[in-house]
C-alpha cells in the first residue's frame, strides 16, 4: 500500500481510504438500499481493510443514522486496533433527528454533534471533520469561526469539506487565512471516469489552495462495477438498482464500460479494479474512497492499487469521458495563447 501526504499538513495516509456507508442500515430508509452489514461482518471488512495496510477510515453521523459510526468504533475495539494506526474521519451536517437544531452548520449543531459522534465512536478525538454539504442558512465566516474552535478543543486534529462549489471553498479558505484560523485539508467530493466535473472548477482550486482530493463513488455508484452493460444487466442485488445515484449519462457510461472491459480483459482484472484504477491515477488525487457489501468486493477493490494503466489506457478513457469545457474555461484556454 502507498501512502500519500495530504496537502502540507505533513499526515500520510494510504492511496486508499475504506469508507463505511454499507455499515448498518437496519430499518434506515435508504440506507438499507445501500449496505446493511452488521457487528460480525463490519470486523471482518475492518480485519482485512488493517492487514492490507488501508489506515485511512471513512464515516459520517448521517449514515444508518450513527450506525455507522457504532459499528466502526466498536469494530475498532473488538479488534484491539490501535487508535495511532489508522486515521478516522466522520462528518456533520446531516438531519440527525426531528429536532429543528439537530441539522445544519451552526455551531450548537456542530459542537452538539462532535459530542455525539466521539461517544459513538468510543474515541476522544476525531482525526478529519468533513462539512458534509452547504447550509445556506449558516454563514461562512461562522462555519468557519466554529470549525476552527472545534479543533482547538482537542476534539477534532483537521477539518476538511464535501459538496461545497470552488468558489464557497476559495471564500472559506481566504476567511480562515486572514484571520489565522485552522483551514480546510482536504475536499472529498464525487469523482469517478462516469462523472468528471469536478476538473472544471475544483480540481484546479485544489491545486492552487494546495487541498488533497478524496473521491467517494469511484465506482459511479455501482455503475462501472462491469455489473451494467447494453446487452444486460446483472443488477439484481445491486446499488444501482436499489438506489439510482449518483447521477449519470448512462449512453455515455455504457461506452466507458465497453473500453473499460477491454482494458480489463487485457489486464486480466475486472471493469471495477480499472475503473478504481483511472481515478488513482488522475492528478491531484490523494486517497479514493472504496466501499463493499461483501469481503470478496472489498479484497477486489484494494487489489485495483496493484495495476498500473498505460499511457494507451488512459488515452482511450480519455476520449469518451471528458465533460465539454464550460465557460469561461473554454474562453480563458483560447485567450491564454498570448501568453505562450
Amino acid at each position: 500500500m502507498k501512502y500519500n501526504f495530504v496537502g502540507n499538513i505533513g499526515l500520510r495516509v494510504s492511496e486508499l481510504c475504506f469508507g463505511t456507508m454499507t455499515f448498518g442500515g437496519q430499518d434506515a430508509g435508504m440506507w438499507s438500499q445501500i449496505g446493511k452489514l452488521q457487528q460480525k461482518e463490519v470486523n471482518e471488512m475492518l480485519g482485512a481493510v488493517i492487514e492490507s495496510g488501508i489506515n485511512f477510515i471513512d464515516t459520517a453521523n448521517v449514515y444508518s443514522f450513527g450506525q455507522s459510526e457504532q459499528l466502526l468504533g466498536q469494530g475498532l475495539k473488538d479488534l484491539n486496533i490501535n487508535r495511532d494506526e489508522v486515521v478516522i474521519a466522520t462528518k456533520v451536517m446531516g438531519i440527525m433527528g426531528p429536532q429543528p437544531n439537530n441539522v445544519g452548520l451552526s455551531r450548537y449543531h456542530i459542537f452538539n454533534s462532535v459530542d455525539a459522534s466521539l461517544k459513538r465512536l468510543q474515541m476522544d478525538h476525531i482525526d478529519i471533520l468533513y462539512v458534509h454539504g452547504v447550509d445556506p442558512k449558516t454563514s461562512v465566516e461562522d462555519i468557519v469561526r466554529t470549525l476552527n474552535d472545534i479543533v482547538e478543543t482537542g476534539k477534532v486534529r483537521y477539518v476538511a469539506i464535501c459538496n461545497w462549489p470552488a468558489w464557497m471553498v476559495a471564500k472559506a479558505q481566504a476567511i480562515a487565512h486572514y484571520n489565522g484560523w485552522h483551514k480546510f485539508i482536504g475536499l472529498q467530493y464525487y469523482y469517478s471516469a462516469a462523472g468528471r466535473d469536478i476538473e472544471h472548477e475544483l480540481v484546479p482550486m485544489a491545486a492552487d489552495h494546495n487541498l488533497s482530493i478524496f473521491p467517494w463513488s469511484p465506482l459511479a455508484g455501482g455503475f462501472l462495477s462491469g455489473k451494467f452493460t447494453r446487452e444486460g444487466s446483472k443488477e439484481e442485488g445491486s446499488r444501482r438498482a436499489n438506489f439510482d445515484f449518483p447521477p449519470i449519462n448512462k449512453e455515455k457510461a455504457y461506452d466507458l464500460v465497453d473500453v473499460m472491459s477491454e482494458i480489463a480483459k487485457n489486464h486480466e482484472v475486472s471493469v471495477a479494479q480499472v475503473a478504481l484504477a483511472w481515478v488513482r491515477h488522475q492528478p491531484g488525487i490523494t486517497s479514493t474512497i472504496i466501499g463493499a457489501k461483501t469481503l470478496e468486493q472489498l479484497k477486489a477493490n484494494i487489489a485495483s492499487t496493484e495495476i498500473n494503466l498505460t499511457s494507451d489506457d488512459l488515452e482511450k478513457i480519455d476520449k469518451i469521458s471528458p465533460l465539454p469545457m464550460q465557460y469561461p474555461g473554454w474562453m480563458v484556454e483560447r485567450q491564454a495563447d498570448y501568453r505562450k
